[in-house]
This record gives C-alpha cells, structure tokens and sequence, in this order.
C-alpha cells in the first residue's frame, strides 16, 4: 500500500492531464480566495496602516541587516517550530498537521505532475511521504479535534458541535482520512470502495482549497506577516502602542513581598 503511487493506477480511467488540470484549478482557487480575502477584509491596509503607525511612534530605526535576522527568526520560531503556542500539546498537534499537510500536498503534486501514467515508475520515497503525510495529518488533526478544541472544554459544548471556522480542520481531516482509505482500498483490489473513497477524497479535497473564502485557509498567509510585523514593532520600540512589560514584582522565600499592613 505504502509503495504504490495510487494515482499511476487510476490513470488508465483518469487521464494524467485531467489530474493536473484539478491540482492547477485547485492553486488557482487558493490564490485567488486569498488574494479575494485580503482585498474584502482590508487585510492589507491594515497592516500599511500599522506599519505607518509604528513608524511614528518608533524611538530607534531598524536596519535591513536587523530586519533580515527578525525575519530568519520568524521563520525559524513562530513558522516552521510553531513557538508561539504555550502549550505543549496544542504545538505539537499544529506541527502535525502543518508538516503533514505540506509533505501531503509536495508528494501529491510530484506523482501526479511526474508519475501518474501507468507504465512510468514512481520512487518509492513519493508514495512512502504521500501516505506520511497524510497520516501525520490524521494524528495531528484527530487530536486537535477530540482532546484540544477550546470551545468544547471551556464552554460546555459537544465535540460534535460545527461552526463555519471549522470548515479548515473538518475538510482537511476529511481529505487525509479518505486518501488513506482509497488507498488501501486500491491495494485491495477492491473496486466499489475504492471508487467511493475516491470520489469523498476528491470532494473534501475540493471544499479544502475551494472553501478559502470561508475556512482558516488564508490564516497561514497573514500568519507569518502578522509575528515579523510584531517582532520588528518590538525592535524599534514602538511595541504597536502597547506600554512597555511591568516588572515582575519581587519574591522572597515562598511568597510575594506585600505592602506591610497599615494601622489606624
């Protein structure tokens, strides 16, 4: 199963450019949802605008070089180890997903751009990371949903519960779970099943790219702008208007040094 490339074994009912007419159709989606969605929620303007703001207010200037390494340390702690997030489990269900998703997607596009004709041989390194992928994206995503989802705990609701902001998760969680199951349906031989984790596979898979509109899809762009906007803000000591930390106040032996009483 894990060394097959699923979708060379459907090319002889699905020709190889119909798949990447999808995949292309589907980053055509994504790209313009986004760009659609800086646009309609001023996404854009509003981070000119802060930008200008700070500016203003800031009391030192910050240099390319310095900006370069705020950038390098951006990419470094807030995007690819996601150290934003205090806690440890909600960290590691996000680092999951978001690494599943993009091997899930990388290994997607390289079998069906290269390998997806029935007499090509596919490395075993795409299948292997495609099924990774896809299963990182199951673990990640299961956990968030089941045992991390905030509204649940906190406000006495069902996990059941759906609102439109769970579009993302659900459809994402959908696309990995059927891709594993059409899958191991092919492997099997099993033509039905297959043919209907396909279709679910390709269904969730379109509401996911399509639905950027109205899921957290475009969360992940504005993301990375917002932590280098606030750690350059910090640097030039305009800290977006915000006073500067109170300090600590000071500890004695196991408690908190107190005002000494009054008497009247």
């Amino acid at each position: 199963m894990i060394s097959i490339n699923p979708f060379s074994e459907i090319s002889s009912f699905i020709p190889s450019f119909v798949m990447q007419t999808y995949v292309i159709a589907m980053f055509v989606l994504v790209i313009g949802a986004t760009l659609f969605d800086v646009v309609h929620k001023k996404s854009a303007k509003y981070f000119f605008n802060n930008s200008v703001k700070a500016k203003k207010s800031a009391t030192r200037n910050v240099g390319s070089g310095e900006k370069v390494s705020i950038a390098f340390k951006t990419a470094t702690n807030e995007i690819l180890t996601s150290s934003e997030f205090c806690s440890t489990r909600r960290r590691l269900a996000h680092l999951l997903t978001m690494y599943g998703f993009i091997i899930f997607v990388v290994a997607t596009v390289v079998m069906i751009f290269s390998y997806s004709t029935p007499n090509t041989m596919t490395p075993s390194i795409w299948p292997l990371a495609w099924h990774l992928g896809a299963a990182m994206l199951c673990v990640g995503g299961y956990w968030f949903w089941f045992f991390i989802r905030v509204d649940v705990a906190a406000e006495g609701n069902k996990w059941y519960r759906v609102i439109r902001a769970d579009l993302f998760v659900l459809s994402l969680l959908a696309m990995s779970t059927f891709a594993l199951l059409w899958s191991y349906m092919q492997s099997n031989g099993i033509n039905i099943w297959q043919t209907l984790f396909f279709g679910l596979f390709i269904g969730a898979s379109t509401v996911l790219f399509g639905g950027v509109l109205w899921s957290k899809f475009a969360h992940m762009f504005y993301k990375p702008a917002a932590a280098f906007q606030k750690r350059v803000t910090k640097a030039d000591g305009s800290r977006e208007n915000l006073p500067e930390p109170a300090d600590m106040p000071k500890k004695f032996g196991l408690g908190i040094e107190r005002e000494a009483p009054r008497h009247y």
